[in-house]
């Protein structure tokens, strides 16, 4: 296997995301939990412009990396001091957790070793539109986006009108 630069960024990529899901999970603070998800959702953004997906790449940046995140650290901000931590978990949690995940960690490893990846030769970039997109943006068809974009307008909506309400009651 050739080593090549497009390689050498993806295991950055790779281990800069790793490194800061476990921080984004692990740590005490709420605050420093929101951050780390902004790192790993900057990692995430990488990958799609390393393979090639700028226009994934600028609407993870923008939508998860902008939006979302500013929504975690307000609702923390609003709903919990300055100083809270997390509390410690219980023993039997913490072996759950950790069952969970290396049954995860086998279940993926299983996948990738028996799937056969296939070579592909014909790398031209396809061409999409921006009216393309769009459309099917807005599509109420198969492939449309149209339900799960008024799904997440509404949750996202849930959650801001469930912070002030949260946040007036004091």
């Amino acid at each position: 296997m050739e080593l090549t630069l497009e390689t050498v960024v993806f295991y950055f990529l790779a281990a800069f995301i790793t490194v800061f899901s476990i921080l984004t999970v692990t740590t005490n603070r709420m605050v420093r939990s929101a951050t780390y998800l902004l790192f790993v959702l900057f990692g995430t953004a990488g990958i799609y412009f390393l393979l090639g997906y700028t226009f994934l790449g600028s609407v993870q940046i923008m939508v998860y990396a902008g939006g979302i995140v500013v929504l975690y650290v307000f609702s923390i901000l609003l709903t919990s001091g300055e100083g809270d931590r997390t509390v410690k978990l219980k023993r039997s949690k913490f072996l759950a957790g950790l069952g969970a995940t290396a049954g995860g960690a086998v279940i993926v490893l299983f996948i990738t070793l028996k799937h056969k990846f296939l070579v592909t030769s014909d790398l031209r970039p396809l061409e999409v539109t921006i009216e393309n997109i769009g459309s099917h943006m807005l599509s109420g068809e198969k492939y449309g986006y149209l339900l799960p974009f008024e799904a997440v307008s509404v949750l996202l909506l849930a959650c801001i009108v469930g912070g002030l309400l949260i946040a007036r009651k004091r």
